[in-house]
């Protein structure tokens, strides 16, 4: 996980995962993407990342716009790591990621919860973040599958 350094924009002083925004020429490739953030923010290599595979795809409204967000999930065999003007890279056991204590943005933190609950799926998770009626934010996740094969 990383902690956002406090000079970044986006939730400054937080913990979360690597990752960033696609290029234009990325958009019909978000896989590449992720491979690049990794790189950029880990000095981790395509060489050095295994069974990397898409499980999460979000979709919010933030005002006026609809973002979508890919979450992938793989695995490394490397430890060290390049620290960037992004944050601090560390490597946190599981059972302490979620401690109270850790400041985790809400989507990160709901997302988590839910893979380390679920785990890896062979399949996708799709969610949409909303609301409750009491106004409290919340993700609804399904599995994202081809109803014909049902």
């Amino acid at each position: 996980m990383m902690e956002r350094s406090v000079t970044r924009t986006l939730h400054p002083g937080s913990w979360a995962a690597v990752g960033g925004h696609m290029e234009p020429d990325e958009i019909a490739d978000p896989e590449a993407a992720c491979r690049r953030e990794i790189m950029e923010e880990t000095g981790f290599g395509t060489e050095d990342i295994v069974d990397l595979k898409l499980q999460y795809v979000l979709l919010r409204l933030k005002e006026d716009e609809l973002r979508q967000q890919f979450f992938y999930v793989g695995q490394t065999r490397r430890r060290d790591f390049v620290n960037t003007a992004e944050g601090l890279l560390a490597w946190i056991p599981q059972a302490e990621v979620l401690h109270a204590d850790r400041q985790i943005p809400f989507v990160y933190r709901s997302l988590l919860a839910h893979y380390f609950t679920f785990g890896p799926a062979s399949h996708p998770w799709v969610g949409t973040a909303g609301l409750t009626n009491a106004g409290l934010p919340i993700i609804h996740w399904l599995p994202l599958l081809d109803p014909t094969v049902l």
